[in-house]
């Protein structure tokens, strides 16, 4: 059966959480690991969760970090309740940040977040509503194969 569920896990973001923030993409590696993924499938499933984790606690009130494992792909999923993105073609322009001063001074911001996103998955979606929030929804092939669509 390919489209088994393997493993289901979910994990509440708080923004502006820095103490925790980090350490649920960490849990989402570990599991990647334990379930023998190679390396690179976890090194890209790390990077991808780790920026939208991040998101969320640099931009949003609070959301939700799901992952959800097949044999055949690792589909992470970002929900959250925020200030939303107004611009997503401009916000996944390398380089491109609303992020305030502060956010900058504590070494983020440095507008590459979606794109690492998009560069460390094969498939992405992301939707967002000014005022309410964005989700993010990335698809890793276990085999590997980079669509980007």
């Amino acid at each position: 059966m390919k489209d088994k569920i393997v493993l289901s896990q979910g994990f509440e973001i708080q923004g502006a959480d820095f103490v925790r923030g980090g350490e649920a993409s960490c849990q989402i590696v570990e599991a990647l690991r334990d379930l023998a993924f190679p390396p690179e499938i976890v090194r890209r499933a790390g990077i991808a969760s780790y920026e939208m984790e991040m998101n969320m606690v640099l931009y949003a009130d609070h959301g939700m970090l799901s992952l959800t494992v097949t044999p055949d792909a690792i589909m992470i999923f970002a929900d959250d309740q925020g200030q939303g993105i107004p611009d997503i073609e401009l916000a996944m322009q390398n380089g491109y940040s609303t992020a305030t001063q502060e956010i900058r001074e504590m070494g983020f911001g440095a507008g590459m977040g979606l794109s690492n996103i998009k560069k460390n998955s094969d498939k992405m979606q992301i939707t967002s509503t000014v005022g309410e929030g964005t989700k993010v929804h990335i698809v890793i092939e276990a085999n590997g194969a980079r669509s980007n669509s």
